[in-house]
C-alpha cells in the first residue's frame, strides 16, 4: 500500500509554541481579515448599489474584490482557528481544497488585472469605440472566461500536485498549504511532472506581465499627446489605482517565489507569505478608494442611507 493513504492530515507551520504570541497573532489576523472583508464587501456594494458605477472598470473592481475576499478567506480563518485551538492540522481534503481555491484566486486575480488594463487602453487610447468594445456582454464574456479558464488551471495544477504519494512526511513548512511546501514532501516523479506546470505557469505570469506593460506604454503616449494639462491629469489618474495594485501584485509574487525555500522554516518565510497572500485582499480596496472621488461619493451615499433609514 502507498504512502499517501496514510496521510489523512497535514501539519501547519505555527506562528510561535508560546500561548501569549498565538493569541496576539489570531488579534493580528482578525484584525487583518475584518479590514479585508469590509473594504471588500463595501466595494461590491457600492458597485451593486449605485448605477452610476455600472461601468465596466467598477464591473471588473467588483470582480477584483470578490476574488480578493476568496484568497484571503481560504487560508487566514484556518490559521486564525489553529492559533486560538494550539493545533496544526488540516485535513487532507482541506490541503487539497486548500490549494485548489488559492491558486484559483490568485491566477484569476492576475488575468482580471489584465483584462482590467486592455479596458484602461481602450478608454485611453481608444475613446470613440469605447462603447461598441467594451459593451456589457463582452464585459460579461471577459469575466466568465476568466473564471472558466483559471478553474480549469487550478484543477489542473491540484491534480499534479496531489498525484502521488507523501512519501516525506506530513509537515508542511507553512501557515497555510503551499505548493512549494508541498513539493518538499513528495517524490521526484511528482516533483518532474510538476516542473512542467511551473513552467506554464510562468509563461501565463510573464505574459500577463508584458501585456499589461504594453498596454501601458502606449497609455503613456497618448497621456503625454493630450495638449491640456487637467486632462492629462485626469487620465493619469484614472489609470493609477490599477497601476498601484498591479505593481504590489508583481513585488510581493516576486519577492516570494524569488526568495529560495530554506531547508527548515524561518520567520522570513512566513512574512514572505503573508505580504503575497495576505495585504494584497487588505490594501486593494484601499488603493482604489483612496483618490476615487465616484467610489467616495458612493459611499458617502450609502452611509447616508442608512444613517436615514434607521433615524
Amino acid at each position: 500500500m502507498s504512502n499517501r493513504t496514510t496521510v489523512t492530515e497535514f501539519l501547519l507551520l505555527g506562528f510561535s509554541d508560546v500561548r501569549e504570541l498565538q493569541i496576539l497573532h489570531f488579534i493580528m489576523f482578525l484584525v487583518i481579515y475584518l479590514a479585508a472583508l469590509i473594504g471588500n464587501l463595501l466595494i461590491i456594494t457600492v458597485v451593486v448599489l449605485d448605477h452610476h458605477l455600472h461601468t465596466p472598470m467598477y464591473f471588473f473592481l467588483m470582480n477584483l474584490s470578490i476574488l480578493d475576499l476568496g484568497s484571503i478567506s481560504i487560508i487566514v480563518p484556518k490559521s486564525m482557528v489553529n492559533s486560538l485551538m494550539n493545533t496544526r492540522s488540516i485535513s487532507y481534503s482541506g490541503c487539497v481544497a486548500q490549494v485548489f481555491l488559492f491558486v484559483f484566486f490568485v491566477s484569476a486575480d492576475l488575468v482580471l488585472l489584465t483584462v482590467m488594463a486592455y479596458d484602461r487602453y481602450v478608454t485611453i487610447c481608444q475613446p470613440l469605440h469605447y462603447e461598441r468594445v467594451m459593451k456589457r456582454r463582452a464585459c460579461v464574456q471577459m469575466a466568465a472566461g476568466v473564471w472558466i479558464s483559471v478553474f480549469l488551471y487550478a484543477a489542473l495544477h491540484t491534480g499534479i500536485t496531489f498525484a502521488v504519494s507523501f512519501c516525506g512526511g506530513n509537515v508542511v513548512g507553512q501557515f497555510f498549504c503551499e505548493i512549494p511546501q508541498l513539493l518538499k514532501l513528495t517524490g521526484s516523479d511528482l516533483y518532474l511532472s510538476e516542473t512542467g506546470t511551473i513552467a506554464f505557469s510562468v509563461c501565463l505570469g510573464l505574459s500577463c506581465f508584458v501585456f499589461i506593460i504594453v498596454s501601458y506604454v502606449q497609455i503613456f503616449k497618448t497621456v503625454l499627446r493630450i495638449p491640456a494639462e487637467q486632462r492629462r491629469h485626469k487620465a493619469f489618474l484614472t489609470c493609477l489605482p490599477h497601476l498601484t495594485v498591479v505593481s504590489l501584485f508583481f513585488c510581493t509574487a516576486t519577492f516570494a517565489y524569488s526568495h529560495p525555500t530554506s531547508s527548515s522554516a524561518s520567520v522570513l518565510d512566513l512574512v514572505v507569505a503573508v505580504l503575497y497572500s495576505v495585504l494584497p485582499a487588505v490594501m486593494n480596496p484601499i488603493i482604489y478608494s483612496m483618490r476615487n472621488k465616484e467610489i467616495k461619493a458612493a459611499l458617502r451615499k450609502l452611509i447616508g442611507w442608512r444613517l436615514f433609514t434607521r433615524n
